[in-house]
């Protein structure tokens, strides 16, 4: 299944000038049960990537070894870090994966994410396959 934002199919050209990343939820029924997951996606990498001799050759700072360069991720074949759901794509399980939100700097996408996974209470609630938030806020068992 492709990404949907605001009940439209999302692709690389949907995504606006500026924006970063977003925030999605991903659903599926894996073994009869109904789960969900909230997390955050970029919509671009840096790479860094050795320079060949050719360029190193050109360069006139003898010093840099590698530059960095931006790439697009296939983010449409991204199916969230959360192993559950990605051995459920591996098993071929349908999975909704829903962007509830566009961001447009690292810091929002940040507190974008923090806040909806409060929000809709992914460590209190069964259904959530979250175990955390940042690192600092675990469910309980």
């Amino acid at each position: 299944m492709s990404w949907t934002f605001q009940g439209k199919e999302f692709d690389e050209f949907c995504i606006p000038e500026g924006g970063v990343g977003f925030i999605y939820m991903m659903t599926a029924i894996i073994d009869g049960r109904s789960v969900a997951y909230i997390g955050k996606k970029n919509f671009f990498a840096n790479i860094k990537k050795k320079m060949g001799k050719k360029a190193l050759a050109m360069s006139t700072d003898k010093r840099l070894k590698k530059y960095t360069r931006e790439l697009k991720p296939d983010f449409m074949r991204y199916y969230s870090s959360n192993k559950i759901l990605k051995d459920a794509h591996k098993a071929e399980v349908q999975i909704r994966r829903e962007i509830l939100r566009i961001c447009y700097s690292a810091t929002e996408l940040t507190y974008q994410e923090v806040k909806y996974q409060f929000k809709y209470e992914v460590l209190e609630r069964e259904e959530f396959l979250n175990g955390n938030i940042l690192g600092r806020f675990y469910k309980t068992k």
